[in-house]
């Protein structure tokens, strides 16, 4: 029984089985790991886009009422994002938080919006028309 269990190991060792079975195994199972490793990396990527999110939607709602122009504000939320990542010893790219940092001021309710393309405010004041000069509806034309 013992010789034949020696020479099984003897015929894999000289044929190459062995060897033969451990390329496969590394050919089968690298692409495998790589795909383990390539799915945790986008985890993790996706995750440290939440949190940078996060912080950045809570120093811009901080910001909010400082006397302080909307440039030196975006310029605070920046540096004080990046600076928290860094204490954390996370390493995010300067041009992802100011992306962050401008989302969070687009998205949050605190923050006042304005439409660039309007040539000027609009008034919250109703248009009066002197009565007896308002324009006649043509049925005809349909509404503007």
């Amino acid at each position: 029984m013992m010789k034949t269990i020696n020479d099984i190991i003897n015929w894999i060792l000289q044929s190459g089985l062995l060897v033969w079975l451990f390329y496969f195994g590394f050919t089968v199972g690298k692409p495998f790991i790589e795909s383990k490793i390539k799915h945790a990396k986008t985890a993790q990527q996706k995750e440290l886009w939440t949190l940078l999110q996060q912080v950045s939607m809570t120093v811009v709602n901080s910001l909010v009422g400082k006397d302080m122009t909307g440039q030196a504000k975006f310029a605070e939320a920046v540096t004080q994002v990046q600076a928290y990542f860094e204490n954390k010893g996370l390493n995010v790219d300067m041009k992802q938080v100011q992306s962050a940092v401008q989302s969070a001021y687009e998205k949050s309710t605190l923050t006042p919006t304005v439409d660039p393309t309007s040539q000027k405010a609009q008034s919250t004041k109703p248009a009066t028309i002197p009565a007896g000069q308002a324009p006649a509806i043509d049925p005809m034309k349909g509404e503007k």
